[in-house]
């Protein structure tokens, strides 16, 4: 295997010596069982599929995987919030936001950082502001909301009453969030609403049949003692304290609301649950410059293939001006709705939002003949589509699921079942599933025709790889990257064909992978030779990935070649950006006759 080229330009932080272990069934026991101030504090490690652990080793050098590994276990530092410009200003929402935001220290260095500063900090006037405009050129919209830590947090002499979390309750909770009830695993005895709690977090094990779970059943009482459930499992993965809202009978008993208001955290980052809606956006940085690298232009028909939730479809349309035409598909009904919303709480008229699967977003031929087309049809230009005489448009109305209600015969009450009432439990912990719609009216279109758009951005769903925090990676796989990357592949098949030529597609991924991310370069420069790799503006991230790597059963999985890597933008997680893992391709379209 050859191996790939330093990801960012600059030197590299590593907070925790973090050891990356080969094996699967080895967990967060970073500290002696019998060194109790250690045991409440935060020093995660994650611990990955061997196979997969190799691949990254040989793909990035043992060092710097090392300092990937470490930073994915911790949030970024920052938040990074998109200004909807089309209603307000970066200077406004500043002010707007000075009284609602608590202060957070964030000149203070937690003792566990070497002192290497963020460069979107520098030129700052008072270092230790919470707020700051973005001095990127062409992202004077974009403001930076500063916290901090990690801290030490003094949880006293005794030990505490203590709350386990669900892994994905403690993910939202170092970014910022309260604990909830629905992620609310077990709780000492005795609690009562008031009471200080140490909070920790349940990481997923792997059983003796090889699946991963968590062995634990929710509402388990804690004594304080090592016989506890995860007594040993949960050393260093303490993630702060904070007020008991609800006793511990409580906390089992209702299925919504705060179970502990966070006071002390690891990480102090702000919140900003349902603060100025339609004026601000919380979008990673990386999300952000990916719209930009799409260049969209006034009047201009653009694509978003897999547009859920909408940050991407939104901040392009703001970059138009909300002048031309988006269409934003997503295959999921419930996802659609979200994008809507999201485009009415913005005020933004030139979304037109359909449930499509991307791998189908390329109409067959027989409908090509009789194709009229859904968006330009739209002479009311709303965000929630209208109904048109269309062979390739279908209207898909369904009804909200109703848990709760009135009964005559039962004098205006209703009787939800123990059954129902657990359903009810994981919705609200898990979400709706793909049967149980939120409600509401979605168009279907059985795609679009060839050289259509003149733009289209495919954000792929991908391993996810470099979303942070993230304590647990054990379930992923060559095997399982592997199908990300032939499911991306066959959707960017689909992109090609839709894009005029003359037309852009922007290729982008949250995954540190090079299967999904350079791999997926070289597939389409290989295959379709009239793309070419474009420069990118604004460019703050590193270079790509040089080489190839050869697996066990002799694929040769191909990366870019000298003089590609500057032409995208790889986004390192350990880097002093403190970004997500990103990346972001750009192509040119040529004539297709060649």
């Amino acid at each position: 295997m050859k191996k790939g080229r330093e990801l960012l330009v600059g030197s590299y932080r590593r907070l925790h010596q973090n050891t990356i272990h080969s094996s699967p069934t080895h967990f967060h026991q970073t500290m002696s069982h019998s060194d109790p101030p250690n045991r409440y504090s935060y020093s995660p490690s994650l611990h990955w599929n061997p196979q997969l652990h190799q691949y990254f080793l040989n793909a990035y050098g043992a060092d710097h995987f090392s300092r990937i590994s470490a930073a994915l276990t911790r949030p970024s530092r920052y938040s990074c919030i998109r200004v909807n410009t089309l209603r307000s200003g970066a200077d406004a929402v500043i002010e707007k936001l000075r009284p609602l935001v608590s202060n957070v220290s964030v000149a203070v260095q937690s003792e566990f950082e070497d002192g290497e500063s963020n460069p979107l900090k520098e030129c700052l006037e008072d270092a230790s502001a919470p707020f700051s405009k973005c001095k990127i050129p062409g992202l004077d919209y974009v403001v930076f909301v500063w916290g901090s830590g990690p801290h030490r947090i003094g949880y006293g002499e005794a030990p505490p009453k203590e709350v386990i979390v669900s892994r994905k309750c403690a993910e939202a909770v170092l970014r910022g969030a309260q604990v909830y009830v629905p992620g609310v695993m077990a709780c000492s005895a005795h609690v009562e609403k008031g009471d200080t709690v140490a909070v920790s977090v349940a990481v997923e094990q792997q059983g003796a049949d090889g699946g991963w779970g968590i062995p634990m059943t929710r509402g388990t009482v804690l004594q304080g003692s090592e016989t506890d459930a995860y007594y040993f499992e949960r050393n260093g993965l303490y993630i702060g304290q904070g007020t008991a809202m609800l006793s511990r009978a409580g906390m089992f008993r209702v299925s919504e609301g705060v179970g502990v208001d966070m006071k002390d955290r690891v990480y102090d980052l702000h919140s900003f649950h349902n603060l100025l809606e339609g004026e601000i956006f919380l979008q990673n940085l990386p999300s952000i410059i990916a719209a930009h690298a799409l260049d969209p232009q006034r009047g201009e028909r653009i694509l978003d293939m897999c547009a859920a939730p909408g940050g991407k479809t939104t901040a392009i349309a703001i970059l138009m001006k909300d002048e031309g035409e988006i269409v934003a598909t997503d295959r999921s009904h419930n996802k659609v709705l979200d994008i809507q919303k999201l485009a009415a709480e913005m005020g933004l008229s030139c979304i037109k939002t359909f449930k499509l699967d991307a791998l189908k977003s390329v109409c067959r031929r027989d409908d090509i003949d009789t194709f009229t087309d859904p968006c330009c049809n739209n002479a009311k230009n709303d965000v929630t589509n209208q109904v048109f005489d269309s062979p390739n448009l279908e209207v898909e109305i369904v009804s909200p699921i109703v848990t709760e209600g009135k009964d005559e015969k039962t004098n205006g009450r209703v009787y939800v079942s123990k059954a129902d009432a657990r359903k009810n439990m994981r919705r609200a912990r898990n979400g709706p599933g793909r049967n149980q719609s939120v409600g509401g009216r979605v168009d279907r279109s059985k795609g679009f025709p060839p050289d259509s758009f003149d733009r289209v951005l495919l954000d792929a769903p991908c391993s996810a790889l470099g979303l942070r925090p993230r304590l647990f990676a054990g379930e992923d796989t060559i095997e399982s990257l592997r199908n990300h990357a032939k499911y991306q592949r066959r959707m960017f098949d689909q992109a090609v064909q839709l894009v005029r030529p003359g037309g852009v597609i922007v290729y982008s991924t949250c995954t540190i992978n090079p299967g999904e991310n350079e791999a997926l370069v070289r597939y389409a420069l290989d295959k379709y030779k009239y793309l070419s790799l474009a420069p990118q503006h604004p460019r703050i991230g590193g270079p790509g990935l040089v080489g190839s790597c050869e697996f066990a059963d002799g694929y040769v999985e191909e990366w870019l070649r000298p003089g590609e890597e500057e032409l995208v933008q790889r986004f390192d997680p350990s880097s002093p950006l403190d970004t997500i893992g990103f990346f972001i391709s750009k192509f040119l379209v040529g004539s297709k006759d060649t």
